[in-house]
Parts: structure tokens; C-alpha cells; sequence
């Protein structure tokens, strides 16, 4: 399994950006993928997860300018994000793992659930 993330860029405060995730290598639809940054001086924190039944969670800091989606024929994840703020800086990875029991990943967590990693992408929102 391979996964590959971008779109990561500098942004104004208030702005919106989208990342892109696409995953390869997965032989059926049992797999989970999910969004989690980084900030600087920071553990990584998985921010927004899409489970294998299709069911996803936020983390509170991302509720309501966050959303993840997906393009349904391939393994991606999009993040949406929008009212960027200066907190929400940091690098993004995207990750996924073949999930084949629904429940076992949410947001919040640091990511030890996962195996497959993209290489990461930068969002800097400056104020």
C-alpha cells in the first residue's frame, strides 16, 4: 500500500485550502483513512477519520471548518478546510490501513492504529 498526500500551501488567516489523499494497493473496500497534523513543538494528532463503514470524526478544534470526503470509486480523502486560523499550522499526513472492523479508529489519537503514511504536507496560516 502506498499513499500519497498534497496540497499543502500558505494561506491568509480565514482562507481555505483542500487536501488531496490517494491511496494504492488496497484489494477490496475494508480499508480507513485519515487526516492528522502536527504543529510545531507538538505531538501528532489525528484530526478528522473516515472509518471502512464510511462513518468519520473530528477532533473539537476542527469541528464545523473541517470536513473530509471522498471519492468513492478509488481509496482517497479530501480535507476541506476552511476559516483557517494561525493554530491550524503545521504538517499534514495522510494515512490508512486496511480497517475490516469498523470502530477500531477515530479522531484524537496520534496515529499507532495506522501502517501506511503519505510523506506529509505543509499548511502555514499566517495571521
Amino acid at each position: 500500500v502506498q499513499v500519497a498526500d498534497s496540497g499543502g500551501d500558505s494561506v491568509q488567516a480565514g482562507g481555505c485550502l483542500r487536501l488531496s489523499c490517494v491511496a494504492s494497493g488496497f484489494t477490496d473496500r475494508n480499508y480507513c483513512m485519515g487526516w492528522f497534523r502536527q504543529a510545531p513543538g507538538k505531538d501528532r494528532e489525528g484530526i478528522a477519520i473516515m472509518d471502512s463503514d464510511g462513518s468519520t470524526s473530528y477532533v473539537d478544534s476542527v469541528k464545523g471548518r473541517f470536513t473530509i470526503s471522498t471519492d468513492g470509486a478509488k481509496p482517497t480523502l479530501y480535507l476541506h478546510m476552511s476559516n483557517l486560523k494561525p493554530e491550524d499550522t503545521g504538517m499534514y499526513f495522510c494515512a490508512a490501513d486496511f480497517c475490516p472492523w469498523p470502530g477500531t479508529v477515530t479522531a484524537g489519537t496520534g496515529g499507532g492504529e495506522f501502517v501506511h503514511w503519505g510523506q506529509g504536507t505543509q499548511v502555514t496560516v499566517s495571521s
